[in-house]
This record gives structure tokens, sequence and C-alpha cells, in this order.
């Protein structure tokens, strides 16, 4: 009887843990609003392509690995584990990440900025 109720704490303690995960790219938005949309999908890869208005951003999320491409660039303020920064990403800057990370971002310019997400399955 101890040790079933000991495994049952244990589950419950890991799907708990579960719970806290964050979105990822297409199901975080802003404000209620989505600023991505699957482009393409099929077995092996999701092609996402997200806009951002000036004053617009993508909520706390998380990014499996995956390969980045900007259409249209603009100015950001990234907020992730080390702080916020403010960067300028100009059009056709490319960035691959091989592990998971997670943040969020604004468009604190006044131009509309849009990306290309190709996440491997």
């Amino acid at each position: 009887m101890k040790k079933l109720l000991i495994i049952c704490i244990c589950v419950s303690f890991l799907s708990c843990k579960n719970e806290s995960k964050l979105p990822d790219p297409l199901e975080a938005g802003w404000e209620g609003e989505t600023v991505c949309e699957v482009i393409h999908e099929d077995d092996k890869m999701r092609i996402l392509k997200c806009i951002f208005q000036p004053g617009v951003g993508h909520e706390k999320h998380e990014h499996q690995p995956h390969f980045g491409y900007t259409l249209k660039g603009g100015t950001f303020s990234i907020t992730d584990s080390k702080g916020t920064k403010t960067i300028e990403v100009e059009t056709g800057t490319i960035w691959n990440k091989d592990e998971v990370s997670e943040h969020e971002v604004l468009n604190v310019g006044d131009t509309t900025a849009e990306y290309l997400i190709i996440e491997s399955k």
C-alpha cells in the first residue's frame, strides 16, 4: 500500500511538471491574436510564416531546434533567460538553433517584420 501511494505521488508530480510547458511559436500569439501561420507541413518539417506589425510581439514561447530566415527586418526587444536586449534584424538574416530555446519578442520599430521558421519533425 505504501509503495502504491509513493508511485501515485511521483506520477502526480511528473504530470504537474508537464503542465508548465510553454506554447510553441504557432500556439503563442500576441494579446490573443495569431502572429504565425503554417505555410507548409509534411512528415519531415513544418514551415511557419510570422508577421509582426509595429507594437506587436510574440508572447513567451519555446522553440524546438529550428532554422529561421528574415523576409523583412525590423527592430525588436527580445527577452530570454539572459535578460532583455533591443536588436536590429536586417532582411536576409538567418539563424539556426540546435537546442530548445525560449523567449518573448516585441517589434519596437516602425516597420512590419516577417520571418520564416523551419522546424524538423
